[in-house]
């Protein structure tokens, strides 16, 4: 199955990024911070600067993130959007922004749908080919966790499935109950490594061979736009996998 977009395939990058990443976590504590800076108060706010926290993200950072989100050192007004389009061999491609300058970020998309043999859509023109889902990752390769139980745990904590993987486990649940979910499994002995709302393909695509690089080019230079929080495909093959 092709997972880039989703947590698990996203871990290796974000470690070769981690810059630009903290840009993009702090966008997210920013905006969450608008309904207050109290993390108890606030559960947006409270996932976000867990998500920050568990890829490094300073404590200063995260602090000056949320001062800037309740105005007390001003900031951007950011708002959340999303283009779809499809990618080299028919893939198809969802993009998630957060930005300050709209005009911008759609002619940066743009330029690299077209740049490397992709074509940029209208809306709703690919998301019907994904699912929203809750999913709550575990690392294979950091730590042993035994199978069985952990998809006893899930699903008394509510879960919908879990899918077992060479690296890794991933639990998908409605993405309105990830975060009962994962406390429910952290109160049963099992921390998760990452967890977020994903956008699950339902249907897949599989490019040629000669079609990977140019597709592999286009999701690079999308990722490394600060705007771009989140590229999600439905090509069969991992693109994280050269």
């Amino acid at each position: 199955m092709g997972r880039h977009g989703t947590i698990a395939g996203r871990k290796a990058a974000q470690d070769s990024k981690r810059a630009a990443v903290f840009t993009k976590y702090a966008r997210l504590i920013m905006v969450a911070a608008k309904a207050g800076g109290d993390p108890d108060y606030n559960p947006s706010l409270r996932t976000a600067i867990d998500k920050a926290k568990g890829i490094g993200m300073p404590n200063d950072n995260i602090n000056r993130a949320i001062k800037k989100g309740t105005g007390e050192l001003g900031g951007s007004n950011f708002e959340e959007g999303q283009f779809e389009g499809y990618g080299a061999g028919g893939v198809a491609v969802v993009v998630e922004i957060l930005t300050d300058n709209k005009n911008r970020t759609t002619a940066s998309v743009k330029h690299a749908f077209d740049k490397f043999g992709g074509n940029l859509g209208t809306p709703g023109c690919v998301s019907y080919m994904f699912d929203k889902k809750g999913v709550i990752v575990y690392d294979r390769e950091e730590r042993e966790l035994d199978e069985d139980e952990l998809m006893e745990a899930a699903l008394e904590a509510g879960a919908d499935d879990m899918i077992t993987y060479d690296e890794s486990f991933e639990v998908m649940c409605d993405p309105n109950s990830l975060e009962q979910v994962k406390q429910a499994l952290v109160d049963a002995g099992f921390e998760p490594d990452a967890w977020d709302v994903e956008n699950i393909p339902t249907m897949q695509s599989t490019p040629d061979a000669s079609q990977l690089a140019s597709l592999r080019k286009m999701i690079d230079a999308l990722e490394e736009d600060d705007d771009v929080q989140k590229v999600y495909t439905n090509c069969s093959i991992d693109l994280d996998e050269e």
